[in-house]
C-alpha cells in the first residue's frame, strides 16, 4: 500500500516559473499596505506578550497575514542574495524622521543594507519560527511567555517592511 501524505504548505509558486524578489515584494504590497502591515504586526506582537489575552481578529485573517509575511521574508532574502544597490538619487540633507521611518540615513540611501543586516543575524527559518510563535501566542491565553528574543526579529521585520516599500517607490520612479 502506498503512503500518501498531505502537504499543508501553500503551493503558490508551483509550476517552475522563476520569480524575482521585487516581484514577490510587489505582490505583498498589492494586498497589504505598509501602515496596515505594521499595525497588524504590532498587534500580533503585543497580544503575544500579554498574558491571559488574545487577539480579537478573525483567525483566518491572522493566518493569511502570517503566510504573506513568510512570502515577504523570502522576497527580502532573494533581494539580499542579488545584492544590488538601490541608492537614492539625491542625498538628503537633514532628513526628517517621518521620511526615514525606522531606517538610518545609510539604510535609507541603500535599503539592501537592511536585508543584509537582518539575514546576517537571523535565517529565513528563524524568521518563520518567530512569526509562527507570535501568531501562536497571540491566538490564545497562555501563562508562559515565549522563551526566545522577540524584540530583535520584530524590529528587523519592521525595518524590512520600510525598506521594501522604499525600494518599490524608487522602482516606480
Amino acid at each position: 500500500m502506498k503512503k500518501t501524505s498531505t502537504h499543508f504548505e501553500p503551493q503558490l509558486w508551483k509550476g517552475g516559473k522563476k520569480r524575482s524578489g521585487l516581484q514577490l515584494m510587489e505582490n505583498f504590497y498589492q494586498f497589504n499596505d505598509l501602515a496596515s502591515s505594521k499595525e497588524k504586526l504590532n498587534s500580533i506582537m503585543s497580544y503575544a506578550v500579554k498574558r491571559n489575552s488574545w487577539i480579537n481578529e478573525d483567525p483566518s485573517v491572522v493566518f493569511q497575514f502570517h503566510q504573506a509575511v513568510r512570502s515577504f521574508v523570502r522576497a527580502c532574502y532573494l533581494i539580499h542574495l542579488e545584492g544590488k544597490k538601490w541608492v537614492a538619487d539625491p542625498l538628503l540633507e537633514n532628513p526628517s524622521p517621518w521620511v526615514l521611518g525606522l531606517l538610518s540615513e545609510k539604510e535609507y540611501q541603500n535599503p539592501v543594507l537592511v536585508f543584509k543586516k537582518a539575514f546576517k543575524e537571523y535565517s529565513v527559518k528563524e524568521f518563520d519560527y518567530f512569526m509562527s510563535g507570535m501568531v501562536y501566542f497571540s491566538m490564545g491565553a497562555y501563562d508562559k511567555l515565549p522563551e526566545t528574543n522577540l524584540v530583535n526579529p520584530y524590529l528587523h521585520l519592521l525595518k524590512m517592511l520600510d525598506a521594501g516599500h522604499l525600494m518599490l517607490e524608487r522602482r516606480g520612479k
